[in-house]
């Protein structure tokens, strides 16, 4: 079997405003680094999956700028959404493109704008989760295995999946090393808790965080769709022979119009019957707003963090973004955030950092899109 890699990169990042915009959006950002998110994402797969058998799913606006930041992906390979409908129909449109091209092709579906610092331990999860995704049982088309990261805190922000810690396992020999990546099966998944939750989650010992990174052979999603999203299969399922031809454009359209809006997890994680999920620690991070940010950079002795030329006076726990010929001085604060962009500047309480979304919708509703 041949591993692909689809890579979700169609989102616009509005948490990330006012670095993150509609017309250079999260994933393009050089947020922790000199490479931007997306290369970031495209560089973890060296030695997993050749760049040929990468596919991206973006919005057709960014089809240009995701040729300019990977060059290694083949044009072809870069699918264009007209519009976004969440995850459940991008990963369809990906599914069909790839039964079309190798029918028992397995899929690792990763979000575009992801932090992982432990590549290595990163790829060692995947390998695990393949094997396990790669396992038929009879004539079933194959498990759903997603990967969980092992929580480090009670966040609030992410969903969590609980797993049989103790029941059925695969992927490693019992006299096998302890640390060696194995999938347990899923019991459930929670939406984003509150605190007492979380930290009840964090406690039972058999919680992830959801990553939003999937791993099944393509026949297995197409199949959980058929029964599950079966709406969203029949628009998606027949496009496969519409690649490479001018009927392309048009049919995408017009599935992308009729099709509902819906996750993956809602749509099919939530509701298949083997799914499967491998624990990984690896230093990951969804980075999916300015506090996360501030949580992965390198800090002072006062807990401060800062991109650029950035002064911070009395201050502790906070974040400075500055940009080229410019400084940020932050005096006598503690707990903010401050990112200066071009023509906006963002200040604000690293624990609303998730708020930052509010700015950008406001902006748009009273004329201002040139801001967003």
């Amino acid at each position: 079997m041949s591993l692909y890699a689809v890579i979700m990169a169609g989102g616009v990042g509005s948490r990330f405003w006012p670095r993150s915009r509609r017309a250079h959006p999260k994933q393009f950002l050089d947020v922790l680094g000199p490479a931007s998110l997306i290369q970031n994402t495209m560089g973890r797969l060296q030695g997993l999956v050749e760049p040929e058998n990468v596919f991206v799913v973006t919005h057709a606006d960014y089809v240009e700028k995701t040729k300019e930041h990977l060059p290694a992906v083949p044009e072809a390979n870069i699918l264009a959404e007209p519009v976004a409908k969440n995850t459940a129909p991008c990963i369809a449109l990906a599914a069909a493109r790839l039964y079309a091209l190798d029918p028992d092709a397995t899929m690792l579906v990763l979000p575009a704008d992801h932090l992982v610092q432990n590549v290595a331990r990163f790829q060692e999860v995947v390998r695990a989760a393949v094997k396990r995704a790669e396992t038929r049982e009879g004539d079933a088309p194959g498990p759903l295995v997603t990967i969980g990261i092992r929580p480090t805190h009670p966040e609030t922000g992410y969903g969590y999946i609980q797993f049989d810690a103790d029941g059925d396992t695969d992927g490693v020999a019992d006299d096998g090393p302890a640390d060696t990546p194995k999938a347990h099966r899923v019991r459930t998944f929670a939406e984003k808790p509150d605190l007492a939750t979380a930290e009840r989650f964090l406690e039972s010992g058999d919680f992830l965080w959801n990553s939003g990174m999937f791993i099944w052979r393509v026949e297995a999603i197409l199949d959980a769709m058929e029964r599950h999203l079966p709406e969203v299969h029949a628009l998606f399922a027949p496009l496969g022979e519409d690649f490479g031809t001018g009927r392309q454009a048009g049919a995408v359209a017009d599935a992308y119009a009729r099709t509902p809006k819906v996750s993956i997890d809602v749509g099919i994680m939530e509701k298949a019957e083997d799914v499967w999920v491998v624990p990984g620690a690896f230093g990951w991070s969804d980075v999916g707003d300015w506090r996360a940010v501030h949580s992965v950079a390198e800090k002072d002795e006062r807990g401060n963090a800062a991109e650029g030329h950035a002064l911070f006076h009395h201050t502790s726990r906070s974040y400075a973004k500055a940009r080229d010929g410019r400084m940020v001085a932050v005096v006598g604060l503690q707990d903010v955030v401050v990112v200066d962009a071009e023509d906006a500047v963002l200040v604000c309480h690293r624990e609303s950092a998730q708020k930052v979304k509010d700015v950008v919708d406001y902006l748009g509703l009273h004329g201002l899109e040139h801001y967003t």
